[in-house]
């Protein structure tokens, strides 16, 4: 999950693990303190110098607090700040990778609402489970560590009585974490084909309406909303057992803890002070483990969540738009021709669309593919634009195959109008200026006035 950390990003983490392990061992070190005053308490009795004593002893407190503000605030900080940083360039990473990709990539692995949804799912799980989520982790081990350090060193037999309470408390935070992960990972699916309904009702909405889909759609969505509900409750469910199961097991060894300190004031000539710093040591300790679930479960999703992301940014794919080799014509004339062309869509590998399908288009040459739908019309301009590549067969631009040439240069040299044109949500300008980079003012005019747009453009209010 930490691929993307760069140098800063390092220093910021070990500077926010060693904040985290002293802060904590801030509430370990404050049991110390505290049976320190009920010794205090105790040796004085009702003595006039009972303030003293315990004012004595009460200044510690000031100490570790002071101590315990400024590293919390590292912790804090410096985990949040990585986070942040990391989980920015996770995306943009991602962006570039999803840009990156062939149109195979998009026809068979993934789909416009997967793509956002990781956009902007995916990437938040993976910066809770990289930023303050890893900090509080560390705290919470370092205050497990500490509180039986503490207690074994105030009262090894008293502690060694109550690690009895360590094995069924690791072993139910197994066995949830485990299933809150599986669970979390079957919801967060639902979701996504949940999220694919959506998107493709609302793309096709003048379908859906004519046919009077409303119905349909909101069923189909709602049956998946459903599942995910479904496993969101028995994820619940584990969590409140799990937690319960915990609280149960330390309560249990609380009170076999007074009665054996009992026994060893008697015997072993332990006091009030060691007993009560012992049993609140042990129990801060153990309570911490029961408070890292979160973060188990924040670090089971982001793993899924970065398996499926970085997946994609180090998929190479066979047409890369990324790729500057190649070759690049000095004067191209546009003589396009497709030679005993084999191709089948990566959806429908069975399915031939071409078989041995030729065809010769002359420079200046007005041409027009006339024919039944899944003829392949489409897919005559796919080729030459070389969205696909074909089985066999050659696809030629001035005798040159389409394949040894440099892929964004050609694409540059062809002009696509779809069925349906699309604008993207900027200036008329802007729209204008996206098939060709440097493109001067005077150039855009050029394009305005050839596609006859120039007259309704000035009488926009913000024209360009």
């Amino acid at each position: 999950m930490f691929a993307f950390a760069d140098k800063k990003d390092v220093a910021l983490m070990a500077v926010g693990a060693v904040s985290a392990v002293a802060n904590g061992m801030a509430q370990p070190v404050m049991t110390f303190i505290f049976g320190d005053v009920i010794n205090a308490f105790s040796s004085a009795g009702s003595s006039p110098d009972v303030l003293h004593r315990v004012s004595k002893v009460i200044i510690n407190y000031v100490y570790l607090g002071i101590g315990a503000g400024l590293v919390s605030a590292l912790q804090v900080s410096c985990w949040t700040i990585t986070g942040e940083r990391q989980a920015a360039r996770i995306r943009s990473q991602y962006l570039k990778a999803i840009l990156r990709q062939d149109i195979a990539f998009f026809d068979k692995e993934m789909s416009t609402g997967q793509v956002i949804e990781r956009m902007c799912g995916d990437t938040f799980l993976i910066q809770d489970a990289i930023g303050e989520k890893v900090g509080k982790y560390i705290q919470l081990l370092s205050t497990f560590f500490g509180g039986f350090i503490i207690a074994f060193v105030r009262g090894w037999l008293l502690a060694l009585v109550m690690l009895s309470s360590i094995p069924p408390v690791v072993l139910t935070g197994v066995i949830v974490s485990r299933r809150m992960a599986n669970l979390s990972t079957r919801m967060r699916a639902k979701y996504v084909d949940a999220g694919d309904i959506v998107e493709q009702t609302i793309g096709t909405i003048r379908t859906v309406v004519s046919f009077s889909g409303e119905k349909q759609a909101i069923t189909t969505y709602n049956k998946f909303i459903r599942k995910a509900y479904e496993s969101a409750l028995r994820e619940g469910v584990v969590t409140g057992i799990g937690l319960g199961s915990v609280m149960s097991t330390l309560f249990c060894c609380y009170g076999l803890a007074v009665w054996y300190g009992a026994k060893l004031i008697i015997n072993r000539g332990y006091n009030g002070g060691i007993v009560i710093s012992v049993m609140m040591a042990v129990m801060i300790g153990g309570l911490s483990l029961s408070h890292a679930t979160p973060s188990i479960t924040a670090f089971a999703g982001g793993q899924g969540a970065a398996y499926r992301m970085f997946k994609t940014i180090e998929r190479k794919p066979d047409i890369d738009v990324y790729d500057t080799k190649g070759v690049i014509l000095e004067n191209i004339r546009g003589d396009v021709e497709l030679k005993d062309v084999y191709f089948s869509y990566p959806t429908r590998p069975d399915h031939l669309v071409f078989n041995g399908f030729s065809l010769r288009v002359p420079n200046g040459t007005t041409m027009a593919l006339v024919g039944q739908s899944g003829s392949g019309k489409s897919t005559v301009v796919s080729l030459v634009e070389r969205f696909y590549d074909p089985q066999s067969g050659e696809v030629l631009i001035d005798g040159v195959d389409i394949r040894r040439m440099n892929l964004g240069w050609i694409r540059g040299k062809i002009g696509l109008v779809s069925q349906e044109p699309v604008l993207f949500s900027s200036t008329i300008r802007e729209n204008i200026a996206y098939g060709k980079d440097d493109l001067t003012l005077e150039e855009i005019k050029r394009a305005i006035e050839l596609a006859n747009a120039a007259n309704f453009i000035d009488k926009l209010p913000n024209v360009l």
